[in-house]
């Protein structure tokens, strides 16, 4: 079994000016505000708007490189940073008590299935197969959270109108999780509803995130960072190969092809951006033309798989009807087995979709192979080189 080996001292000593300079400045930051929420003076900002998502220090006596606190010795910041040197091995440690092996590109796992909701009217306003709000829901109704942190769309649903900015929010009823359904690609801090839900005395909170956010309680709990990080008991990991800038939407759906957000009512990727409008219209966008508005804090991103979720979820494979889950933790799979039990979902083994386990393995391997080798080289052990492209033949 293979086990990690931390060569860092015994007592914590990195703050924010390592922060800055090590992620930040570095950018390997994904904008995930782990470290926002963790800290304990209030002094890390964060802009949650387009060409942002990245946080900054508050306090002026120093500079923005570095903290009066962290000078004083307060460590909360790189302790909650999931990018800051050995986290993918620290996590793995702490969930799974080893370190994934060489050859697991999409990390630790127990279980690969496909899953749909049962419910019809869960499985059609949800993504895919409506996985994530079912299981939500069923955490919500069985007693094991309080409420979720998930994103919704600002906009006025009574006038059918959405400006497609996801924000992060709370999903406290069952309602609040069938509105927050669908998903974005654009990004949502959705940990920095955190504040708001202890606020209200919420103790049992589910994250729903991207890869980078569901590593975030993991990486709290290793590190010992404090009672921040005790109200995560169910971490929803959310595969993610990138999100893009909102300027995507005004700068070449609306620019070139005239399609304007407020009238968008569905969006996915299946190997092109697929856009539905209130029209009844269907679009297709050639992802190439999307690259350009690959947001900065996603280029670096090795882990495509949300490695260190309870459940890793998203809707790659044959059609749009079903949901790849990777169970991964203990408390993963004692729910994943009592939903299907009861007839909440309906699954099959992820096996029986060919496509989806080769785009699972893909997709994995082409995230990882971001990783830079001046940082910590543990997302990138086992990853193949890159195939060479064959030589064209000589024109005759």
């Amino acid at each position: 079994m293979a086990t990690a080996t931390d060569t860092a001292p015994t007592r914590w000593t990195a703050q924010w000016k390592e922060l800055y300079d090590e992620v930040i400045e570095s950018g390997l930051c994904t904008g995930c505000a782990g470290c926002v929420i963790a800290c304990p003076h209030d002094v890390i900002g964060y802009e949650h708007e387009e060409k942002h998502y990245k946080p900054f220090h508050l306090e002026e006596e120093l500079g923005p490189e570095n903290c009066i606190h962290g000078e004083k010795g307060c460590t909360s910041c790189t302790r909650a940073c999931p990018r800051f040197r050995m986290w993918e091995t620290q996590a793995d440690e702490h969930l799974f008590g080893r370190i994934r092996e060489p050859d697991e590109m999409w990390g630790v796992a127990r279980q690969l299935l496909l899953c749909r909701a049962s419910d019809e009217m869960i499985h059609d306003v949800g993504q895919d197969g409506g996985f994530v709000g079912a299981m939500l829901i069923w955490l919500l109704e069985h007693d094991y959270i309080d409420a979720a942190l998930t994103s919704f769309l600002d906009g006025d649903p009574a006038a059918q109108e959405s400006s497609w900015k996801a924000r992060p929010g709370i999903a406290r009823t069952r309602d609040e999780i069938i509105a927050s359904a669908g998903s974005r690609y654009t990004y949502s801090a959705n940990t920095l509803a955190m504040k708001q839900a202890l606020d209200e005395g919420l103790d049992r909170l589910a994250l729903v995130g991207m890869s980078c956010q569901s590593s975030v309680p993991p990486i709290m709990w290793a590190r010992k960072v404090g009672k921040i990080s005790k109200p995560f008991v169910f971490n929803i990991g959310l595969l993610c190969s990138k999100t893009f800038d909102d300027a995507i939407f005004a700068e070449l759906f609306e620019a070139k092809y005239g399609l304007k957000r407020g009238e968008m009512v569905k969006m996915n990727i299946k190997g092109v951006f697929q856009i539905w409008m209130r029209d009844g219209s269907y679009h297709e966008v050639d992802l190439k033309e999307c690259h350009a508005w690959t947001r900065e804090g996603c280029v670096l991103c090795p882990d495509f798989a949300a490695e260190h979720a309870d459940i890793s979820t998203g809707g790659i494979g044959e059609d749009n009807d079903w949901t790849l889950c990777v169970v991964r933790t203990e408390l993963g799979e004692e729910v994943m087995n009592r939903m299907v039990a009861d007839g909440s979902v309906v699954a099959r083994p992820a096996e029986t979709d060919e496509k989806a386990m080769k785009l699972l393995r893909l997709l994995s391997v082409v995230s990882r192979r971001r990783w830079p080798k001046t940082a910590d080289p543990a997302p990138a052990i086992g990853v193949p080189a890159p195939k060479k492209k064959k030589a064209a033949a000589p024109a005759p």
